[in-house]
Order: structure tokens, then C-alpha cells, then sequence
């Protein structure tokens, strides 16, 4: 039996959230930019949250937070990996934890092989590890986006000493397969380099497609890799500052262990109280209902753009709740979302910040209400009808 889609909260109780999805623009834009969705947290979430902040229970992190337990329960369900909880150590967030993995397995002035278009903190978080940009992009087959695991193994013979990861892809929602992930650890283990793979999108992987976790993917995989992960995307929790940093071998276990142990202060304790709820089985339900939502809308996105907007090309993600469409043929420029913003009043993410293949891109968030995106997109398509 599938689940019953969420429904969006409505936007003027929407517009009342401080954060920035609500705060950056004036009321008159819709926002669609930023990674947070429209959605009510997931009850056995509120009743957590509720009931700390009641008891004032807002102090300093404890030491077991009893997430890396709930983690491991919510990976067995999910994704049907196996997931020792003494090899998860917490954080602040998904992109610390990257940064202090990337300065544990590279010297100053290494280079980090990353795959673009992809995530812009991506960009900045090797080079705030000390490390350098070297560039390898998606390869597009015409059907779907792959790991170009050519380049990205003469990259590594070139002295590159990791790959940073997203799997599933932000901004394409692509899910790797298993096959590329464990040729990509063949291709690390080959050259001694290190992978680490941000998988926060990875409880939104849609039910039809098959997820592999990197570390998951071989026994090559399980030696060079580190996953970093948290329930703040899924589940709308970013601002609560929790992130899990996973090994699967001894010997990359020992690196996350001999972080500082500053890294692991970083992690917010409504963050941990909030995510071990999320990854409990009571919010299975929620999160079914969840992807059912974003499963109408990813469909939803193509028949609008067909209607409203020819021009675009637009592929359904396999996960997640953002979009990315090719406005290339409109003529818009580089940056097409600043001529939208501009002049239909709705903000989608900037397609250049993505690295060089955004040009001529936006990015969509489709984790809202069918109408917004209705609207979203019927303002877009104004835009693009003859004058």
C-alpha cells in the first residue's frame, strides 16, 4: 500500500519561519532557492523537540546521544547496510565533517578530486582543508549522469589524494549505481587515495531506484572511504547541527576516531535529539508520506516546464527534492535565475555557483506545495512566451 502524500503547510504560516529560505527575499518572491522544505516536522520529531526544550534540557551535548544506534537501525531498514555504531562519531554538520576528514587523509596543497556540477560548498570546503580543486565532471549519457571514472582515475594517477563524493548528486539527483561506486573504489584503492562521501541525501532516494552506500558498495569501498550524513536534509532539521561521520574498516575507523575531539563538540543536542527521532522507525510513516510528495512534484516539474517552458531540459531526480533544469535555449545567459528573480519575482538557486556546467542552469526545490511550483514555474513561463 503506498503512502498518502504530506501536504505543504500554507504559506502564510510558511512566511512566519525565520530562516533563510523566508528571510533572505521580500514576501512577493517565492522562494525555491535554498534546501529547506515546506513541510511539518515529523511528529516524533516535534514531540522530542517539545518535550526538551519543556524540560530545558538545551545544555552541552552528551557523550552517547544514542544516534549512532539509531542510525545504524535506519540504514539496516533503509538501505539494507550494515552499520557499526562504534564507527560513527557526530558533528556539526555534514560539511564540517568533510573538512576535517579531507585535512586527516591530505596534506596542505593536495588536490581533491570533486564532480561538478555539484554542490557550491564543495568548492570551498577543499580549499578550507588546505587542499586544492581538481575538477572531473558528471558525464551526461544522454539518459542519466554518470561518474566519469576515466578522468577521475587519471586524476588520481596525477597525484590527486581523494575524491569528495555526493552520492545521491546535488544538484541532479542522480543515485550512483553500485557498479560505478565500486569501480571508483577499485580506482582509489589502486592509487591510495581516500573517498568521502557526502550521502545526506540519501534517505530521499525514491523507492523505485536502488541505493548503494559508498562504503557499502565493495570491500575496496569499506577500506578507503568515509561517509558523512545526517537526517537534517530529509527531515528539515539543517539548523540543529548534527552530522555523522561513518567508517567501515579498522584503520579508516582509527582516523575518524583520532579527530579532535572539538569536532565532535560541534554537534548541537537538539540536533542529536532531533535526528535519533527522525531515524526511529515511528518516522518511517512520515517519511514515506514524505517521498510520495516529492515523488508527485519531481513529475509535476516536468509536465509544467513542457507546458510553460519548451525550452527547458529537465530530468526527474532519482532522490532528493531539487531540480536541475538546462535554460540554455531561452537565451537567459549564464545566470538565468538572476533575470527570474528580477522580473518574475521567484528565486531558484544560481546555476554558476555549481561550477562551469551550471552555466545557462538554475536549480528548483520542489519540496513545497504542488501550487507553489504551479506558480513558480507559470511566472517563469510568462517569461518565456512571445511578446
Amino acid at each position: 500500500m503506498s503512502a498518502t502524500p504530506l501536504r505543504a503547510l500554507p504559506l502564510d504560516e510558511l512566511r512566519q519561519r525565520s530562516s533563510s529560505k523566508w528571510r533572505t527575499y521580500p514576501p512577493e518572491v517565492l522562494p525555491l532557492f535554498v534546501a529547506e522544505t515546506d513541510f511539518a516536522l515529523a511528529p516524533e520529531v516535534t514531540r522530542v523537540l517539545e518535550r526538551a526544550v519543556r524540560l530545558g534540557d538545551t545544555g552541552y551535548t552528551p557523550p552517547d546521544t544514542g544516534i549512532a544506534r539509531a542510525y545504524a537501525g535506519f540504514a539496516a531498514r533503509r538501505f539494507g547496510w550494515q552499520v557499526d555504531p562504534a564507527r560513527v562519531r557526530t558533528t556539526g554538520d555534514v560539511m564540517v565533517g568533510v573538512v576535517e576528514l579531507l585535512r586527516a587523509v591530505t596534506n596542505p596543497g593536495d588536490a581533491v578530486v570533486i564532480t561538478p556540477p555539484v554542490y557550491p560548498p564543495f568548492f570551498d570546503t577543499v580549499v578550507e582543508a588546505g587542499a586544492e580543486v581538481v575538477r572531473v565532471p558528471l558525464t551526461d549519457t544522454g539518459e542519466r549522469w554518470r561518474l566519469d571514472l576515466p578522468g577521475i582515475d587519471r586524476a588520481l594517477a596525477e597525484g590527486a589524494r581523494a575524491v569528495l563524493l555526493c552520492n545521491p548528486h546535488n544538484p541532479t539527483g542522480t543515485v550512483h549505481s553500485r557498479a560505478d561506486l565500486a569501480e571508483l573504489a577499485a580506482i582509489a584503492s589502486r592509487h591510495g587515495a581516500a573517498v568521502i562521501s557526502d550521502e545526506i541525501h540519501a534517505p530521499l532516494v525514491q523507492p523505485d531506484v536502488a541505493f548503494t552506500p559508498f562504503l557499502d558498495a565493495s570491500a575496496d569501498a569499506a577500506r578507503v572511504g568515509y561517509a558523512v550524513t545526517s537526517a537534517s536534509k530529509a527531515f528539515n532539521l539543517a539548523g540543529l547541527k548534527c552530522a555523522l561521520m561513518v567508517s567501515a574498516d579498522e584503520r579508516t575507523a582509527a582516523v575518524v576516531k583520532a579527530l579532535p575531539s572539538e569536532v565532535e563538540w560541534r554537534t548541537g543536542i537538539l540536533g542529536a535529539l532531533a535526528g535519533v527521532a527522525a531515524f526511529s522507525p515511528e518516522s518511517d510513516p512520515w517519511l514515506d508520506s514524505l517521498l510520495a510528495a516529492l515523488d508527485e512534484n519531481r513529475r509535476l516539474l516536468a509536465e509544467l516546464l513542457a507546458e510553460h517552458v519548451p525550452g527547458a531540459r529537465y530530468r526527474i531526480p532519482d532522490a532528493g527534492f531539487l531540480a536541475w533544469v538546462d535554460l540554455s535555449a531561452l537565451g537567459w545567459g549564464d545566470n538565468p535565475a538572476a533575470k527570474i528573480r528580477r522580473e518574475a519575482d521567484v528565486a531558484f538557486h544560481l546555476g554558476p555557483l555549481f561550477g562551469a556546467e551550471g552555466a545557462g542552469h538554475i536549480r528548483i526545490n520542489f519540496g513545497c506545495s504542488p501550487e507553489v511550483l504551479t506558480e513558480a514555474v507559470t511566472r517563469m513561463g510568462e517569461l518565456a512566451a512571445p511578446r
